[in-house]
């Protein structure tokens, strides 16, 4: 429960963000779109992101059509990785086999320069 109300907030977060944030929303524009999602591995929790300049939306579930997904081993790992998202974490988390990447490492540098304007 505590992971799909921590999801549920950062699609707040990242609305907001959008809204109130000059750097964010110049970072967004540059980049025109980023999909992503978040998601335990057995696809219990699932939340995905799509983020343009005009909009964020955000919704149950992982659509096929995702440029990034991030699937962490369970709840636990997902709430401690978030919590502190820097990429040192990330990185221990993928050695560790808590967190696995899906897609492009690419869009992997492109969110989290974004999530750093939160």
């Amino acid at each position: 429960m505590k992971l799909k109300l921590t999801l549920w907030l950062l699609s707040l977060m990242l609305k907001c963000a959008l809204r109130r944030k000059p750097r964010f929303r110049e970072q967004l524009e540059r980049m025109r779109h980023l999909d992503w999602g978040i998601a335990t591995e057995d696809l219990s929790i699932a939340r995905y992101y799509r983020m343009t300049p005009k909009g964020v939306s955000s919704g149950k579930g992982l659509p096929v059509d995702l440029d990034l997904e991030l699937r962490f081993r369970d709840q636990e790992a997902a709430l401690r990785i978030l919590r502190k998202p820097t990429q040192q974490a990330f990185l221990d988390g993928m050695l560790n086999g808590e967190v696995r990447l899906v897609g492009d490492s690419t869009d992997m540098n492109k969110l989290q320069k974004l999530l750093k304007y939160l």
